[in-house]
């Protein structure tokens, strides 16, 4: 009996190890699991992990500060808009320039942009040329936008195949011969001064747009064609650099103390605006025209006529977009004011903003020449000479986009350099 009953015994302790051994997941594991923050935040973890991609990253060298009121601020928030559209990400470097950075050179500054995550730079000087063209050979990989340059242009006198570059500018011609025209018409000397930044085939070529405009303007409101004058003064780089250009205000000051009453700015931001407030508050009216950025006239909107502005956005959106989808090409833009809506935010590369200072009656006038370029008057047709009296351009030629990127002096009839001494 003690014999059976050790064996019950030895049966029972079999059976229950063998319930504890199957049931012990049922009655503990189970419950532990449902307890668990895995399984009620599995789905929040599938939601959060990467539904939604990376933003595409870009990065921007501005060769001034980034709220300028002028060139680079216009850059600026043109990389903001791209961030809107597209849902990308912006990273940038201001004051890249020798003053501001000096010992380093853009090329090696858009090296710690890529570091920073940027699949795609933008160098936007003209002065930065060289160094977009030997970063981009140095990263293939990384797409880069020249603002102006002509590396990739097929037509230019520069061409090399970049795969991974492209260039873009504006036709700013429209917006400087609009200025002009709007100075012109508001000038009661016909003593018109041209605020330079420094001497190169953009600088050539825009100051002289602005030139065409007032000359143009001047004469269809009867005026003596002798008796204008336009004279360009250079500071040396694109804003002023205390030690080594000259100061903007000083040129400002003098061409208006000088009879001088209208100055157009064609450096990167509008000191004029506030020499000219001055000037007018102490009781000699006087005007200025502003640049690059659209909402420049604020400085001094009063004594302001308008500005002509650049409009980056759309260009870099379309340009930007093409990296981050695969479809980029290397081409050369040199876009135009959408004429049928000149300030079109979202179409328009070029614009132009009346500013308080213009009369209703001249600006009904500038209404008219804005129509007219836009119905195809071209003012770069002959006849044209050349500052030194050589002709350019003869009767009714009408020049190549060529001859027009790449001036080689300011025209007869302009007062100023035409190259650096």
């Amino acid at each position: 009996m003690r014999k059976n009953f050790a064996r019950l015994v030895s049966l029972l302790f079999v059976f229950v190890f063998a319930l504890s051994a199957c049931g012990t997941p049922a009655t503990t594991e189970v419950p532990a699991a449902t307890d668990a923050p895995a399984a009620t935040e599995a789905p929040v973890a599938t939601e959060a992990a990467p539904t939604e991609a990376e933003p595409f990253v870009f990065g921007m060298l501005l060769v001034g500060p980034y709220n300028d009121g002028g060139w680079s601020q216009a850059h600026y928030e043109a990389g903001l808009y791209v961030e809107e559209k597209l849902g990308a990400k912006m990273i940038y470097l201001d004051k890249v320039n020798p003053a501001d950075r000096p010992g380093t050179t853009p090329d090696q500054l858009a090296e710690e942009l890529v570091a920073q995550g940027a699949k795609l730079v933008i160098f936007n000087s003209d002065d930065m040329k060289d160094a977009s063209t030997t970063f981009a050979k140095a990263n293939p990989d990384v797409y880069v936008i020249m603002a102006s340059g002509d590396q990739v242009w097929s037509d230019g006198k520069a061409y090399e195949e970049i795969s991974n570059l492209m260039n873009i500018m504006g036709r700013m011609e429209y917006g400087k011969m609009i200025a002009g025209c709007a100075a012109a018409l508001s000038s009661t000397t016909g003593k018109i001064g041209y605020l330079g930044p420094l001497i190169n085939d953009e600088t050539r070529r825009l100051t002289a747009s602005a030139y065409l405009g007032a000359k143009h303007c001047w004469e269809q409101a009867g005026n003596d064609p002798a008796s204008l004058e336009f004279k360009v003064t250079w500071i040396g780089f694109w804003f002023h650099i205390p030690g080594f250009t000259t100061d903007p205000v000083d040129v400002s000051k003098d061409f208006y103390t000088t009879g001088y009453d209208v100055v157009i700015s064609g450096i990167d931001n509008s000191v004029n605006l506030p020499e000219a407030k001055k000037i007018t508050d102490e009781g000699t009216p006087v005007f200025a025209v502003a640049y690059d950025y659209i909402n420049a006239c604020d400085v001094a909107p009063d004594v302001c006529l308008g500005v002509p502005f650049f409009n980056w956005g759309p260009d870099y959106l379309k340009a930007i977009q093409s990296a981050a989808d695969g479809s980029w090409q290397s081409q050369f833009l040199w876009n135009g004011p959408d004429w049928s809506d000149l300030n079109n935010h979202d179409t328009s590369a070029i614009g132009f903003v009346k500013g308080n200072a213009l009369s209703a009656e001249d600006s009904a006038t500038l209404d008219a020449f804005i129509a007219d370029l836009a119905g195809g008057l071209n003012l770069w047709t002959g006849p044209i000479n050349l500052q030194d009296g050589t002709p350019y351009l003869a009767d009714g030629e009408v020049a190549s986009d060529q001859q027009v990127w790449y001036l080689p002096q300011l025209l007869e009839g302009m007062q100023g350099l035409s190259a650096s001494e």
